[in-house]
């Protein structure tokens, strides 16, 4: 039997309640003390549906957007279990107390990452703060098990893990299952995303058949539905926000560009953002690394975030993050789930998800706690067609804008010291040191002149200045085709190579004559892509996405046009060996230029932070495709 049950919001201003109802007057007591110690003046969506709703002895499957408090939603659920003890079987002992080295619990949380299994540990620590004897524990990957094995025989009533980490003390006999009596599976699609089906099966095959299995999740796709149709009995569904349903606080744009200037409008959408902090989600580990060693070269404050880095540097890069020690994280999808910091005003996808599910966890970072934000999405024309129809699936309005252009970026910045400038005037009081030395000035020069100069020393100076990037049309094809023509060709056409083996996308002979030419020991057999070869060029010779044109890949190695006025300076630098790749060499072109016929090239710069357009010969079709569903899990 399921039932569900879906909670609205009622907003103070709204109601028409003559008298002011205490919102935690269902809550036992412990936990209502605790949420007006942490300055909770109401419950969420979420936590209402399970604060009014009939739980006790139903399997619960919640669904809510992300940042709605589900974690405090299912404490709350708990919260009896733990007070009264009444569900502890006398013959185990009381939940948490452990026997030798054996912990042994009486409720599960697993997670499918440590993060997210920090931040459950840290919300249900001050909830459970009034219940006396309740240890909290978390295991994950990552860590030291031997310090965790020991943490674990203080008797943990409650532990929080990641699958596999979890398994492996059950196995290990470290976890003792026969008095679990709750187990919570939060983000269960991401656990099955990444490849943990067969732990989560290991571990609910050994809990006791009498347990109660909870879910919880913004999205619940088919094959979670499955997983828990197989455990769950007498499921009651709660839903905060209808599922699947995007945080209605954020503000959704796309940019649809030319493959190549990903960059450019990444930095441009940056200025536009000031010093707040901003998440940057990419597809691939290494473009994480690459895009903020970049974007720290150009002055900004960034920071790669990935499953590739020791937990502890982790753990450091994301309090950081969070204390301001800079304000922009690259990150792959790891950060989408578990990553609860503060004041996230804006989430740009440099490289679009694949599916509505995971745009609704990325975007979803931004926006919590009733705050707005933004969730911008950098998108390749060829793309385009593909976003849109995810963006409709989750029923998104995306706002389809122009690229942010240098102009508008600059004017943005000027606004922006006018307000500040203003803001002072309104509220700092000058010293009396200050005014004599404005009055001396005033007499001296003229007063216009004087506002005039202070006024361009006030003008906010930016980590580097805007790029220019031209944008696309995102549907222009789309109309061509309507109409019964052909598309219209493009400069930037990116294309493989065409018909008889020529290369598309080559820049005119106009444009060639102010490029030198380079060849980069580097080729297609050995895994070159456009984005490697751009990212090794800049780095290594010292010039930027701008000054580099065509990108020409062949089997064993590669050419880039550089710039003509940068070319001597481009050569100098690029006949040091590389640190990252010593064995690549880089050398001018003495040839008469002429690309060669069997290589596939890009028309200007590419992104160091996209996938490229063109294909890879490597490799069958079906692994291909397999490998791409791994990375974007990562």
């Amino acid at each position: 039997m399921t039932t569900t049950t879906t909670a609205t919001t009622t907003t103070p201003e709204n109601s028409a309640q003559p008298t002011e109802i205490d919102p935690f007057a269902d809550l036992p007591a412990p936990i209502r003390a605790t949420l007006i110690a942490r300055g909770f003046s109401d419950l969420t969506a979420v936590q209402k549906a399970v604060v009014s709703a009939e739980s006790r002895g139903r399997d619960l499957r919640i669904s809510s957007q992300t940042g709605s408090g589900k974690t405090v939603a299912i404490g709350i659920a708990l919260a009896s279990h733990f007070i009264d003890g009444s569900n502890a079987k006398k013959k185990t002992g009381a939940p948490g107390k452990s026997r030798g080295s054996v912990a042994r619990p009486s409720a599960l949380v697993i997670v499918p990452t440590r993060e997210l299994a920090a931040q459950v540990q840290n919300e249900l620590e001050w909830l459970y703060a009034k219940l006396p004897g309740l240890n909290v524990q978390v295991v994950t990957g990552g860590t030291s098990i031997v310090m965790e094995r020991r943490a674990l025989t203080r008797g943990p009533g409650l532990i929080v893990g990641t699958p596999g980490r979890l398994l492996d003390h059950m196995r290990n006999r470290a976890i003792r299952c026969d008095g679990i009596d709750h187990v919570i599976l939060d983000e269960a699609d991401q656990m099955l995303d990444m490849g943990f089906r067969e732990e989560l099966e290991g571990i609910l095959e050994q809990l006791p058949e009498t347990r109660a299995s909870h879910l919880m999740s913004a999205t619940f796709p088919r094959a979670v539905t499955s997983l828990a149709d197989r455990y769950q009995r007498n499921v009651l569904t709660l839903e905060g926000t209808r599922l699947g349903v995007a945080n209605a606080d954020i503000q959704h744009i796309a940019y649809s560009i030319r493959r190549h200037e990903s960059y450019p409008a990444l930095v441009n959408t940056l200025l536009l953002a000031g010093d707040s902090r901003c998440l940057l989600f990419v597809n691939r580990r290494i473009d994480a690394s690459e895009l903020a060693e970049k974007l720290a070269s150009d002055g900004f404050g960034a920071a790669p975030f990935s499953g590739e880095l020791a937990q502890t540097q982790r753990t450091r890069t994301l309090a950081a993050f969070k204390n301001g020690t800079f304000n922009i994280l690259v990150s792959t999808d790891v950060a989408a789930r578990g990553i609860d910091v503060p004041g996230i005003s804006t989430v740009i996808h440099i490289d679009p998800p694949r599916t509505s599910e995971a745009y609704i966890h990325r975007s979803g970072r931004t926006g919590r706690a009733g705050q707005a934000g933004r969730s911008v999405l950098l998108v390749a024309g060829p793309e385009s067609r593909r976003v849109a129809r995810m963006l409709q699936v989750a029923k998104i309005e995306v706002s389809w804008q122009p690229v942010p252009q240098p102009e508008k970026v600059q004017k943005a910045l000027l606004k922006q010291a006018r307000r500040e400038m203003h803001q002072l005037l309104a509220e700092e009081a000058p010293t009396e040191t200050q005014l004599m030395y404005a009055k001396e000035l005033i007499e001296e020069r003229d007063a216009t002149h004087v506002i005039a100069t202070l006024l361009e020393m006030a003008k906010t100076k930016p980590p580097r200045e805007p790029m220019k990037v031209v944008g696309l049309d995102p549907f222009a094809d789309d109309r061509s085709k309507r109409r019964g023509g052909k598309p219209e060709s493009r400069r930037d056409s990116q294309g493989p190579a065409g018909a008889g083996g020529r290369p598309t996308g080559r820049r005119g002979s106009k444009n060639d004559a102010e490029y030198t030419r380079f060849v980069v020991s580097w080729g297609d057999q050995t895994g070159a892509t456009p984005s490697r070869i751009l990212s090794h060029v800049c780095r290594r010779g010292g010039v930027e996405s701008g000054q580099v044109g065509a990108i020409q890949i062949s089997t064993k190695s590669s050419t880039v046009d550089i710039s003509r006025e940068f070319a001597d300076a481009f050569e100098t630098r690029s006949r040091r060996p590389d640190k990252r790749d010593p064995a690549i060499t880089v050398r001018r072109d003495h040839s008469n230029g002429k690309a060669n016929s069997s290589a596939r090239s890009t028309s200007g710069p590419t992104s160091a932070s996209r996938r490229p357009h063109a294909k890879h010969t490597g490799g069958p079709p079906h692994l291909k495709r397999k490998n791409a569903r791994r990375t974007a899990s990562r």
